[in-house]
């Protein structure tokens, strides 16, 4: 009996048609407040397509597998293992199983084109297999009962463990700032001092003013506020390292190359978290925060110390209220690990949590309502509070990027590489009193 493909398509119609059907019964369900709403007849319809679904897949396979041995059944048979034999004498190929790489050798063009020596002892150009050509001929497996002796000594697959990096900072100060590029080499800025008066006090004098009447017929004086700009510049700095790796090793272990790449980057982070907040200015390094005149400071000691002495946390709130008194709202707080771990361990005499953080589960990190970056980068025992991004900018002359060259001493004869990370960068302090130091020397007594 001969297989009826026309029945196979009837039923593939058929399984199409429910499958329809049940979709459109689907979509006309309801949904209220997250709760599916399926009527008593949509639910009896939709069960019985899918009856009618599955028993038509079951069909469908039973007669595509007939379909299979039918075909399978008409292939001619194959040559005999002697006509295999007179081939393979005569050096031919067996078409039906993949050549190996001495055969693909021997049948390609280069290897012809030597015409069996007449022609010389150098091939034209250089036999190379296809992608195509070493996924076939590496398909080919030849099976011992043993194999010799060294290394590999046995069978099976060796499996290596993926290695383990370094923890990395999840939080870094650059997170408290906007994204700004430049193109420029110098950042040229005016760094605004305050409200200054005629007679110095930096206060602002606006207040109201009587108007003219009857009674008084001079016009009032109103009076004067100043404000006292410096030009700044700000220069564009660059951080840099580097690694050196034997390319090979590179090529053969990816996960090695991407390690060394994120390391790189990873310790560039390190660095531009040390510059922002404390680079001197001097050589190429940048202004930091904390290196920079004007900002303003508290100490914890000088905090109240009755009923309850001020707590880490209660300093860090009376330094954001400096801030807020420049006219500048507090965006960020960078602690040491260790001061932030004595504030969220804070506690009353009966074990009860002291400070208004969030101590959730992946909650961020938040003291007073402003955000908090925790990184060894600042000294342990000071706090900076500030206005990041408006009370400073940073900004990127080149993000931080990786390149790779073998153009370095003599490496390219030693096949070695130079995996390079660097970034460009500028900082500039435009209102010094929008940030606030606090030091935490000692409690208030």
């Amino acid at each position: 009996m001969s297989f009826d493909e026309s029945r196979l398509q009837e039923l593939q119609t058929a399984l199409r048609t429910k499958m329809a059907d049940n979709k459109a019964i689907a979509d006309s369900f309801q949904i209220e407040e997250g709760t599916v709403v399926v009527n008593a007849d949509q639910k009896s319809a939709f069960d019985k397509n899918m009856r009618d679904i599955k028993e038509i897949k079951s069909l469908i396979e039973g007669l595509e597998g007939m379909r299979d041995v039918e075909a399978w059944g008409s292939e001619p048979t194959g040559d005999s293992v002697a006509v295999k034999a007179a081939a393979a004498g005569a050096g031919q190929f067996d078409a039906r199983r993949p050549m190996t790489l001495g055969e693909m050798f021997i049948a390609s063009e280069e290897f012809k084109s030597l015409n069996g020596g007449r022609n010389g002892a150098n091939m034209p150009s250089p036999f190379v297999l296809q992608k195509s050509d070493i996924t076939s001929a590496y398909s080919v497996k030849d099976v011992y009962s043993a194999l010799p002796s060294g290394t590999p000594g046995s069978f099976g697959r060796i499996d290596r463990d993926p290695i383990v990096t370094q923890p990395t900072r999840t939080r870094r100060v650059r997170d408290l700032f906007p994204s700004r590029t430049t193109t420029a080499a110098v950042i040229e800025y005016f760094r605004m001092l305050g409200f200054t008066t005629p007679g110095g006090s930096a206060t602002n004098a606006a207040s109201s003013v009587a108007e003219r009447n009857s009674g008084n017929s001079a016009f009032q004086t109103k009076p004067q506020s100043s404000f006292q700009f410096v030009g700044q510049q700000a220069p564009v700095r660059t951080l840099a390292h580097w690694e050196a790796a034997h390319r090979n090793v590179l090529a053969d272990e990816p996960q090695l190359r991407s390690i060394i790449d994120n390391e790189l980057m990873y310790g560039l982070r390190l660095q531009e978290d040390a510059q922002i907040l404390n680079g001197d200015g001097s050589g190429e390094n940048l202004t930091g925060i904390l290196q920079t005149s004007g900002i303003q400071s508290y100490d914890w000691s000088s905090g109240a110390t009755s009923p309850v002495a001020d707590t880490k946390a209660d300093a860090l709130r009376r330094a954001a209220t400096l801030a807020f008194l420049a006219y500048y709202e507090p965006t960020g707080v960078v602690l040491h690990p260790n001061d932030w771990e004595d504030i969220e361990l804070t506690k009353d005499t009966n074990g009860q949590y002291l400070v208004a953080v969030s101590v959730a589960l992946g909650g961020e990190p938040r003291i007073w309502r402003i955000p908090v970056v925790e990184t060894p980068a600042i000294a342990e025992g000071t706090a900076l509070v500030g206005a990041f991004g408006t009370g400073a900018q940073l900004y990127d002359r080149e993000q931080a990027s990786i390149r790779i060259s073998e153009q370095h001493a003599d490496f390219f004869v030693r096949n070695a590489i130079v995996v390079l990370a660097e970034q460009r960068l500028a900082l500039a302090v435009k209102r010094p009193e929008a940030f606030v130091e606090v030091t935490f020397d000692a409690e208030p007594s």
